[in-house]
């Protein structure tokens, strides 16, 4: 048996509690991986040419405001 398998048996079998708690920690952890990621793609550059490209539009007076674009979808 896999220890994925023994995880998933051992959380099948927690009280209602333990598992809202064991969940909750989980999202916590899944939201600091992403963050981390998210971070070390910012720093490796990863979203430069973007942010390069969107300030050259707005410059270039291809952009309006927020309120104006929500206002008409």
């Amino acid at each position: 048996m896999s220890t994925v398998t023994e995880i998933e048996r051992a959380i099948e079998a927690l009280p209602k509690e333990e598992f809202e708690k064991l969940a909750a920690w989980f999202v916590e952890k899944r939201e600091q991986s992403v963050d981390a990621a998210f971070e070390e793609a910012i720093r490796a550059g990863a979203f430069d040419a973007m942010a390069e490209r969107a300030l050259n539009e707005h410059a270039a007076g291809m952009s309006r405001p927020l309120d104006e674009f929500l206002d008409r979808s």
